[in-house]
């Protein structure tokens, strides 16, 4: 395994994680082939600013269920390793699809977060922000009468630009990019890999499959838990 060299000796580091990286703390999978959520539900249909539009009650029982289940969980070893890399120099950020926060409970600062966060909700109407414990607290709608949702994209939204402009800024600069537990199945986010290795960076994949972006690798890591290979890292340092 060529990746603790290749983190020794990379002076700018950034970190790209996925759905792996929170199934390792307990919340389901999208697109596993086994028991990704997509297999119960269809996202164009639940995840979709058409279902926030014309079924409402769906929509907020689905999102509901899923806040539950991020406050259940909590940030695992591997996440903690990361936000200590940060804190000494090893990575300088982290670009993730997920939208757990645990990132950022474990300490993470620059956390481009592509698909936004289950950890507030905001006003449909007048995009007031508020914590997602209001859908624990069954508090659906806005003092102004709009709707909550969570401040994620939805299917037919665009990414935030703020967080988009920050992980293309990241990938050009990185001399070393890893992919932690994404499928890189969904674009754009999925072109941050490539967009890092044609500005010369190291490209490692680290997934429990394969993945179509692996013919573009210089290493690919499959069948391994990322909390167990980030603390074997860690103790390479």
């Amino acid at each position: 395994m060529l990746l603790p060299k290749w983190l020794n000796e990379s002076k700018y580091t950034v970190v790209f994680t996925g759905a792996g990286m929170s199934t390792e703390s307990g919340l389901p999978d999208f697109r596993s082939s086994k028991q990704g959520l997509w297999n119960k539900k269809d996202p164009s249909k639940i995840a979709s600013t058409r279902a926030l539009n014309d079924d409402v009650e769906e929509f907020i029982a689905f999102y509901r269920e899923r806040v539950l289940g991020v406050k259940e969980c909590q940030p695992h070893k591997g996440h903690n390793i990361l936000a200590e890399w940060e804190k000494t120099g090893v990575i300088k950020s982290i670009i993730t699809q997920n939208v757990d926060g645990f990132h950022q409970a474990a300490g993470n600062k620059k956390v481009a977060e592509l698909h936004g966060t289950l950890q507030k909700l905001h006003c449909q109407s007048c995009l007031k922000v508020y914590s997602s414990e209001e859908y624990l607290n069954q508090a659906y709608y806005c003092e102004c009468g709009g709707i909550l949702r969570p401040s994620i994209v939805l299917f037919g939204e665009s990414l935030p630009e703020a967080p988009f402009e920050f992980a293309l800024n990241e990938a050009r600069k990185s001399e070393l990019f890893i992919v932690l537990g994404s499928s890189l199945s969904v674009t754009p986010a999925n072109q941050f890999p490539l967009i890092a290795k044609e500005n010369g960076a190291k490209l490692v994949i680290v997934n429990w499959e394969p993945t179509d972006f692996d013919m573009y690798a210089d290493e690919v890591i499959n069948g391994k838990e990322i909390g167990s290979l980030l603390v074997e890292l860690n103790n390479d340092l």
